[in-house]
């Protein structure tokens, strides 16, 4: 299960207006509705993605991933958005997304790779291309140029976006605001930057700034790649306990080695709780259950940690809109 981080989620509810229900969406993507807008809090990636097809369902989303995306300001990105800034060319800052992705998202890898043209800077997103991710490409398609456009020294647009998936009725919000073809159904999912655009300063580039952001950096993605495996260890050790009921923190930390205390220390580190991962993992597990036919519902409330059906039933229709039987309909459906 992946993760990615708070603040698109957070802009995608702001941009989408009040037609929604701001407050609900956010609690259902783990969000808290008053808490600060922190990019190290990190949310569940396929709640993220249930979240904007919620949205979809309400307000027309065609224009929505460019307007969040043009939203994005470098220093919202932390130590990352000012290694960007400080880079001294272009080049170097979008190298330092490549390198430094992973402290913002568990799910999306990025590639610079050449091309005849130029330098494809390449988005790559494992999994089922469903709407929601659909929506989140764009977005982060949208958010690298609109950082490009305020750091580079001189006017910054790319030669071409391509994207994976197709078109929406309308391109013009994409190729007005790109400023180029925006081509659907594409191969890949990335911008195509000329030689001379990368080759060229930053108005704000520092090469001392830039030394010293960069071995913060580099300390941060050690740290990051530490506690994702403790928290790929918790998910497990919880995964297994949930047939006695719900796990309790203290026992699951006992069996990783570690005092209750230094375990909350390092899931809050993560922007995680021990209620939210263990809520994550037990959805997770539901999900997984129901694609396999060898469980009755009964059993999968039981492998989950609920005393009895009607519990399960609830929860599952909390988390994704649906009761466990409608959700296995609809899979065996789409499998026929």
């Amino acid at each position: 299960m992946g993760y990615v981080t708070s603040l698109f989620a957070r802009k995608m509810v702001a941009a989408a207006g009040d037609e929604i229900d701001a407050s609900a969406l956010l609690k259902q993507a783990g969000i808290d509705p008053d808490g600060p807008w922190d990019p190290k809090v990190m949310i569940c990636a396929d709640l993220y993605y249930d979240m904007l097809e919620q949205i979809a369902d309400q307000v027309d989303v065609t224009g929505l991933p460019v307007q969040v995306g043009a939203s994005m300001r470098p220093d919202e990105y932390g130590a990352l958005g000012l290694a960007f800034k400080a880079a001294t060319i272009l080049g170097a800052s979008f190298a330092r997304i490549e390198r430094y992705a992973r402290l913002w998202t568990s799910v999306v890898e990025y590639e610079l790779r050449p091309a005849p043209a130029g330098t494809l800077f390449i988005l790559h997103r494992p999994g089922p291309r469903r709407l929601g991710m659909r929506l989140s490409n764009e977005a982060t398609l949208a958010s690298a140029v609109s950082l490009a456009r305020q750091v580079s020294g001189t006017p910054f647009t790319p030669l071409e976006v391509l994207i994976r998936h197709p078109a929406p009725k309308s391109v013009t919000t994409h190729e007005d605001w790109f400023g180029c073809p925006v081509r659907f159904s594409a191969e890949l999912d990335a911008i195509l930057l000329a030689p001379e655009m990368l080759s060229q300063p930053n108005s704000l580039g520092d090469e001392g700034i830039s030394r010293y952001l960069i071995s913060h950096l580099d300390a941060e993605l050690s740290q990051i790649t530490k506690e994702a495996f403790v928290v790929a260890q918790a998910r497990d050790a919880i995964a297994q306990a949930l047939s006695e009921g719900t796990p309790k923190m203290a026992d699951i930390a006992a069996g990783l080695g570690l005092s209750t205390r230094s375990f909350h220390r390092r899931l809050s580190e993560h922007g995680m709780s021990f209620q939210t991962l263990t809520e994550d993992t037990r959805r997770s597990l539901a999900e997984g259950l129901l694609r396999d036919n060898d469980h009755s519902l009964a059993e999968i409330a039981f492998l989950t940690g609920f005393s009895e059906q009607s519990s399960f039933t609830r929860a599952f229709r909390r988390w994704l809109g649906e009761t466990p039987a409608s959700y296995r309909k609809q899979i065996r459906l789409n499998q026929a």
